[in-house]
């Protein structure tokens, strides 16, 4: 309940005890630190198939209304060789195939589907060129996996992992795909895409060497370039950006995309137009609770946008978090990875709260024009509910984490100056996390023409219950004498599909009307009614109190 010195709903509110402690958070209003652009639209899955399945485009609509802008969207198995079953980490579209003398047969029926489920929302593709087709796999036996949680992660790992036998066929393979987004979609639309060779060529993802990957790179730049010039070509979207290894492989690839010569075309260089690495946490289980470690995630991408700063040729490319995540499975569940059971609840969502403030203020801090990041989350098809897989929505119901996004969609204008009394600097939060015996109560705040929006969570990497915590909120440079305020909340209480499914009885059959009341605490809920703030001398205060793992979203607007 927000309380303090003003009237609520033509109330006047009681203030709370004078001897009680609050964290103060001050927003200034007057002091911009830079823009507010959607760096949270971009979303990515492993499976492609679930794109145009029932629950698929549900989520995929609500996620492009939450939107201001148009969503980007990333997922694997484009190019993969099947017949377009969904299943967990497999996906295919039977792209290519060829017939019995070896020419190729091109099917672009299931690729259709997926990217006009996206166009017609709205959204955009973040296309991923990969994997590769069986009939081009320098080793095709054995290609189609069936893995499930619990397995070793290495037994997804099959003929769609290798290297092309003959690059001029998939290059071509390439060239038809964009020519054919091209006509299908129009010019304008296609040069709006991001197109990226491959995934993760440093880890499990690809079955050759460094040099074969440059030489894919090569041959897939080239074929997009050709058949699109104007095609915005990038990479390298490498696993565990802060790694020796990973940093490694991104300065070959530099030098090779600067300096090497292309193995397509036999020139210097190759086109780079973004640049893409991945970026995760490490959760674990400790004392019997999940403690998170957001600190390994903002040092991977500190890495990456060192390596964008070193290079003057990168350095005004946009940068894209190509995977930005708590942890790398998404299709893990809690039952057989205990340490993922903080995705269901309001854990996830203020780590994601918390971690994207983090990370506009990394690209502050390095000036680089970071364009988006990742969240390698979706939903998995005919699945048990809330089985604690890293997903949006669970069966067609927003999970918690949906509503911060719906929150930062509200979040528009000018970032401005935040401080907190119970916050971590950025420089503690991505050498040592959140480890502190305080949580970190802190914010982000924007300001528009008529409104201005602040996010505030109560966060700490150990997922264990504590006292909700009293925050003053102090605003200065309010441009109004009277503000309306309305405040969205994400705690045990509000917008919180879990919760309520667990007062259910957690029914794995829930009935219809089930599902409706699942549905609706699935959405952004307001805390009570937009009420009236006075403002003197441009100041206001607004006091509240907030749950450990809570987020809440204050709207003024004069």
């Amino acid at each position: 309940m927000a309380i303090g010195i003003f009237a609520q709903n033509g109330h006047a509110q009681t203030r709370s005890s004078s001897q009680e402690k609050k964290v103060s958070v001050e927003i200034d209003l007057a002091k911009p630190i830079g823009k507010m652009y959607p760096a949270w639209a971009w979303f990515g899955y492993d499976e492609p198939n679930y794109t145009y399945m029932k629950d698929g485009r549900k989520l995929l609509t609500e996620i492009a209304q939450l939107s201001p802008v148009p969503v980007y969207v990333r997922t694997h198995s484009l190019l993969v060789t099947g017949d377009g079953e969904a299943a967990l980490k497999w996906g295919s579209t039977n792209a290519y195939t060829e017939d019995a003398a070896g020419n190729p047969i091109y099917n672009w029926r299931l690729i259709d589907s997926i990217f006009d489920t996206y166009v017609q929302r709205g959204m955009k593709p973040l296309a991923q060129v990969g994997f590769m087709p069986q009939a081009l796999s320098t080793n095709p036996e054995p290609y189609r996996h069936y893995w499930k949680p619990g397995d070793p992660y290495t037994d997804i790992i099959t003929g769609w992992a290798y290297p092309p036998k003959d690059y001029n066929k998939w290059a071509e393979l390439v060239f038809q795909w964009v020519r054919h987004s091209v006509e299908r979609y129009g010019q304008k639309e296609v040069e709006s895409w991001y197109w990226e060779p491959w995934n993760e060529p440093n880890g499990h993802y690809w079955k050759g060497s460094k040099e074969e990957f440059f030489k894919l790179y090569d041959y897939t730049a080239d074929a997009i370039k050709r058949a699109l010039p104007s095609a915005k070509v990038g990479g390298i979207n490498i696993a565990g950006t802060g790694g020796r290894d990973a940093q490694r492989w991104m300065h070959a690839w530099a030098k090779h995309c600067l300096e090497g010569t292309n193995y397509a075309t036999g020139k210097k260089g190759s086109p780079v137009d973004a640049i893409l690495f991945h970026a995760k946490g490490a959760p674990r289980i400790v004392d019997g609770h999940v403690r998170m470690n957001m600190g390994t995630q903002l040092r991977d991408i500190e890495a990456g946008f060192k390596f964008v700063k070193a290079y003057p040729q990168f350095r005004n490319l946009p940068v894209i978090i190509g995977e930005s995540d708590p942890e790398g499975c998404a299709a893990c569940g809690m039952a057989t990875n205990p340490e993922n059971a903080y995705r269901n609840g309001t854990m996830y969502s203020s780590y994601t709260a918390a971690s994207f403030a983090r990370k506009y203020l990394l690209a502050d801090l390095h000036q680089v024009n970071f364009a988006g990041a990742v969240s390698w989350s979706f939903e998995f098809e005919n699945q048990p509910w809330f089985y604690g897989f890293r997903d949006l929505a669970t069966n067609g119901v927003g999970k918690p984490v949906l509503n911060v996004f719906r929150m930062y969609g509200m979040m528009k204008g000018d970032r401005v100056a935040v401080t907190s009394a119970q916050g971590y600097d950025l420089r503690t939060a991505v050498d040592s996390s959140f480890r502190k015996p305080f949580t970190d109560i802190n914010a982000l705040a924007c300001k528009d023409a008529r409104e201005a929006t602040v996010m505030l969570w109560n966060y700490h990497d150990d997922d264990v219950k504590t006292e909700a915590e009293a925050i003053a909120v102090r605003l200065s440079g309010v441009p109004a004498k009277k503000v309306k305020l309305t405040q969205y909340l994400i705690d045990s209480q509000h917008s919180n599909s879990y919760e309520l499914w667990k007062k259910m009885g957690s029914p794995q059959n829930p009935t219809a009307q089930q599902i409706k009341e699942l549905e609706k605490a699935g959405q952004l809920q307001m805390q009570g009614s937009p009420w009236m703030v006075s403002v003197s001398n441009g100041k206001a205060v607004v006091d509240m109190k907030l749950e450990r793992q809570g987020v809440a979203l204050l709207r003024l607007q004069w």
